[in-house]
């Protein structure tokens, strides 16, 4: 009964404390996008940009991010796994690490009008098979950061 109890004192605190830090990243992230709205304008084609302006620099930007969940939302996806149906405790790392990364290639665009070509992608970074592993995945964004003349 003791180990039961401690698991879940555990549990708690360990649910306390990554929400506490989700939300804080979150905050942080609200408050960068905000800083960030007048940076490049991101676009996921380059069909539809088209424009006459003499173009002073093309370089490749990425912004990449490894972001990890925590032992709490391991345990509340294991038995929604269980059940089946959406790992929705997981959606909220990926959420936070593509926020992340896109801020980062932005941040890196400098002085640039536009990133044209955006791609992101993912990787699990953490061996799944393992009991005790919780959730990591890598993010990369990356596109082709375009400066004009003025």
């Amino acid at each position: 009964m003791a180990d039961i109890f401690g698991l879940l004192v555990i549990l708690v605190i360990t649910w306390l404390i990554g929400s506490r830090i989700e939300k804080n990243h979150y905050k942080k992230i609200k408050e960068r996008e905000i800083r960030l709205i007048k940076k490049p304008i991101i676009t996921y084609g380059a069909k539809r940009f088209k424009t006459n302006k003499p173009i002073k620099s093309v370089e490749l930007v990425t912004g990449e991010v490894v972001i990890s969940g925590d032992y709490f939302k391991k345990f509340a996806a294991d038995i929604k796994n269980f059940f089946g149906g959406r790992l929705t405790s997981y959606e909220s790392v990926m959420d936070r690490g593509r926020r992340e990364a896109i801020l980062r290639m932005r941040e890196k665009a400098g002085n640039a009008n536009i990133i044209v070509n955006t791609k992101i992608e993912s990787l699990m970074v953490n061996n799944i098979y393992h009991p005790q592993s919780v959730p990591q995945c890598a993010i990369i964004a990356y596109g082709t950061a375009i400066t004009y003349d003025k």
